[in-house]
């Protein structure tokens, strides 16, 4: 992967995504989306720790005190994903992200049986400089798949940290109290996310319409 020229700062916050090369899917079915999601959660910590082929989410314990980033929310999506990242060690997110893609190509090229690079290029990272920006990134992404079209039900979309948010899950992995600890209560974190569901429809219904009459 190549080096980045601004380098990434610990304790700071950045919103982390990739897509597939030619806008092509990275994720072909509830398998795909599985091992990824595994992926997140084993890359966050350095050390020993068992093989990816045998590290299962549910009961493998990793030490978090290890952790080179946290994930603060994600979502996944056929042929992109969205990542929040807090880094915690020097050159953490860069580390976390090259394993998880390179780790993930591995994978996806042996189950599809196909060669070659499936993420577009060098990850893209924007720093999150204020509160409210934190506060509306979590919001954005976990919108992503009802704004797209992709289902009717957030609660319902597996792929995304938005269920572990609203207590749907009984185990997770993401750093939520930086997000939760501004809500009296997750249904308060809950309106928050959808009140903007409607005009985040509408944006994206503008963004299609506008690409098919330039295109």
């Amino acid at each position: 992967m190549p080096s980045r020229f601004t380098p990434l700062v610990n304790d700071e916050y950045y919103h982390v995504f990739n897509r597939g090369v030619n806008k092509l899917p990275i994720f072909n079915g509830v398998a795909d989306y599985r091992r990824f999601i595994k992926t997140l959660k084993y890359y966050q910590v350095e050390g020993p720790k068992p093989r990816l082929s045998l590290f299962m989410p549910m009961t493998t314990k990793l030490d978090w005190d290890k952790k080179i980033v946290e994930v603060i929310c994600y979502c996944l999506m056929p042929n992109h994903f969205h990542l929040l990242l807090k880094q915690v060690k020097d050159g953490g997110i860069t580390e976390f992200v090259g394993n998880l893609s390179n780790s993930y190509t591995r994978y996806y090229n042996t189950r599809h049986r196909r060669v070659g690079p499936i993420l577009q290029g060098e990850f893209k990272s924007v720093l999150v400089e204020s509160n409210e920006q934190l506060l509306h990134l979590s919001r954005y992404i976990h919108l992503n798949p009802l704004v797209s079209g992709f289902t009717k039900d957030l609660d319902s979309y597996q792929w995304s940290s938005y269920p572990e948010y609203l207590g749907l899950l009984p185990t997770g992995f993401c750093s939520m109290g930086i997000i939760l600890d501004q809500f009296k209560t997750l249904l308060d974190y809950k309106k928050f996310v959808l009140d903007q569901a409607s005009y985040g429809m509408e944006l994206e219904f503008i963004k299609h319409h506008l690409l098919d009459i330039e295109d």
